[in-house]
């Protein structure tokens, strides 16, 4: 995993809905995807969310509850999000956000390194392989 934010979507809530327009917006073949590893929130454990992977024949991998650590690279990038981008910020509108947020993952993926990727940003690792 190169830690790039593939998928993204804004919203007052957090649904279903809201998790397949991240996924409509990654800009690669589904199909080649082998796993959706997500924790057990009702956002992702969810039949319109069962009805995509299975269309593009995606396997399905829930954390444990109370297990984060099955999930360490995500909930690490969830605490990257809160801390750097969202902590105690008040935005606008829902369009404000939305803007802000795609100038935050587009640092991410460009800027942000990762001791982990040998202190480079997502992308410059993935073009580096």
């Amino acid at each position: 995993s190169n830690r790039e934010i593939v998928g993204r979507s804004a919203g007052r809530h957090k649904t279903a809905a809201l998790v397949m327009q991240a996924m409509s917006q990654i800009p690669m073949n589904l199909q080649t995807i082998e796993l959706f590893h997500s924790d057990r929130g009702k956002e992702f454990d969810n039949h319109l969310i069962d009805e995509c992977l299975t269309a593009f024949g995606i396997k399905r991998s829930l954390s444990r509850k109370g297990c984060p650590y099955d999930n360490a690279i995500a909930e690490s990038t969830f605490k990257a999000v809160k801390t750097e981008f969202v902590s105690n910020t008040i935005f606008d509108s829902l369009a404000q956000l939305k803007l802000e947020f795609n100038h935050y993952v587009d640092w991410f993926n460009y800027n942000r390194i990762h001791s982990t990727l040998n202190y480079q940003s997502p992308i410059e690792y993935k073009r580096n392989r």
